[in-house]
């Protein structure tokens, strides 16, 4: 009987810790970044924004916000590089009314904000991301998570067409954070896809 009745308590304490590590998994799950989102994207969309003069200046906002109520807002934000790069930065914070309204005044100081049709700004990113993927650079690692707070919004149902670069061809400006081995990497990745006359590239001022 004592070998049995060991065998059962070892098998008991076996299922318990599979039960308490199936626990912690779906814990870890339902605060992950996707599931994040995609519990945000059921409610309404308050806010969708972009940097008005982002096919001229090359570099902009696009801010996505939904909320059950005014007073949280679900935010998301990406960074985009229309010359080049393409999705360059993605954020994604539950935050409340005000501190959503104080990052909105300072990203608009910045450069003017415009509200959009989400529909466009989902076309926008889909196409961007593909277009700069095709010449070697892919959107940030947060990209297609965060992209889905867009929930049922059909990038189809807009009509706009878009044309990324700059007279014509990609066109590489790094940012004042750009180290030298890293501007070094885009340039011949930008040669290594298109050659030496199929881009263009200056250092920002």
């Amino acid at each position: 009987m004592a070998p049995n009745m060991a065998l059962k308590r070892a098998r008991k304490a076996q299922r318990r810790k599979q039960v308490v590590a199936q626990k912690r998994r779906a814990e870890v799950l339902e605060a992950s970044l996707p599931a994040r989102v995609l519990r945000a994207a059921i409610a309404p969309i308050r806010h969708c924004f972009l940097t008005e003069s982002v096919f001229d200046i090359g570099m902009g906002t696009l801010v996505l916000a939904r909320g059950a109520t005014p007073h949280h807002i679900a935010l998301s934000s990406f960074l985009i590089d229309v010359f080049c790069l393409g999705i360059k930065d993605v954020m994604f914070e539950s935050v409340e009314r005000e501190d959503f309204e104080m990052y909105m005044d300072a990203t608009d100081a910045g450069s003017p904000m415009v509200s959009v049709d989400p529909s466009y700004a989902r076309k926008l990113l889909r196409d961007l991301a593909a277009w700069s993927q095709s010449i070697g650079f892919a959107p940030h690692r947060d990209f297609a998570a965060v992209e889905r707070l867009f929930g049922d919004v059909s990038a189809d149902a807009s009509d706009a067409g878009f044309r990324f670069g700059r007279d014509g061809k990609p066109f590489y400006i790094p940012g004042s954070n750009d180290t030298a081995p890293l501007i070094h990497r885009r340039i011949e990745q930008l040669r290594k896809s298109l050659g030496d006359d199929g881009f263009g590239f200056e250092m920002a001022a």
